[in-house]
């Protein structure tokens, strides 16, 4: 089953001119719904940060192993993910209902190019559902509101913020943010998070933070992994902790290090 998106999309938004990270990340994963924008800010980060094509396709990975863990071993039927991007292989409503084909997520983004290829993620089992809200991180209250139609908050909900809290710069803003969410979900529920941060690369991030705040697009924050660690004060982490996504129960795939880190942790009251 499918929901028609939960808000309409707004036509006049969509601005070629100025890259956008939804764009650049689908670049990086070898897509094509982006413009010379970002291709041109992708290949100028590429130039110092090569490894930006690794952690996009890590955090990907990280995204499914932690999706088919949760939806599995877990048992967790709900998905609210936020910062979607745009639509790729392993999207979090394949995963999850791969395993479970019952499942119900909600995808939430902000760039009207990923509302215009909404229609390719709220595809679903029939058994399951999935919707799309146009909202920004930002307002929490709307999100938890538009997820109501399709989640059932009385039920444990992963939420998912995957390269997406990064983009509220200030940091008490961003805890705010993330414990509104986590607040509004009941026991048994989890976080995914993954963020970038110095730990790797440290002047080739720097380098590359610098350019994309310079260029004109949505101001980006890296933050250390004690920063990102206060996203899960009152959570139980899962094994192996907070650490680089690409080391994140690895199952047999490449644990290079990346600049993306991440986390899953359980609400357990």
């Amino acid at each position: 089953m499918t929901q028609k998106p939960s808000t309409a999309p707004r036509a006049d938004a969509l601005d070629t001119s100025v890259p956008h990270s939804a764009r650049l990340w689908n670049y990086l994963l070898g897509g094509k719904d982006n413009f010379a924008a970002d291709r041109e800010a992708a290949e100028q980060v590429l130039a110092f940060l090569p490894e930006l094509v690794q952690s996009a396709r890590f955090n990907r990975e990280f995204l499914g192993r932690a999706v088919r863990h949760l939806a599995g071993e877990a048992g967790v039927r709900q998905f609210l993910d936020i910062g979607t991007g745009l639509p790729t292989a392993n999207n979090t409503h394949q995963v999850a209902q791969a395993v479970a084909p019952e499942s119900r997520i909600v995808y939430v983004d902000n760039d009207p190019m990923v509302l215009v290829h909404a229609r390719a993620l709220l595809t679903s089992s029939p058994e399951g559902i999935t919707d799309y809200i146009d909202a920004d991180l930002r307002d929490p209250e709307l999100i938890l509101a538009e997820a109501r139609r399709t989640l059932d908050f009385d039920q444990p909900v992963a939420v998912m913020l995957l390269g997406i809290v990064n983009f509220v710069v200030d940091d008490e803003e961003a805890i705010h943010i993330v414990r509104r969410l986590v607040d509004a979900v009941p026991a048994g529920s989890y976080l995914v998070l993954s963020h970038p941060t110095r730990e790797v690369n440290p002047e080739a991030v720097d380098r590359a933070l610098a350019m994309w705040n310079d260029g004109g697009a949505a101001q980006m924050a890296v933050r250390t992994p004690a920063e990102i660690g206060r996203y899960f004060e009152g959570l139980e982490l899962l094994e192996p902790g907070l650490l680089t996504c690409s080391q994140w129960r690895p199952d047999g795939n490449d644990t290079t290090p990346t600049s993306e880190y991440c986390a899953v942790g359980r609400k357990n009251g």
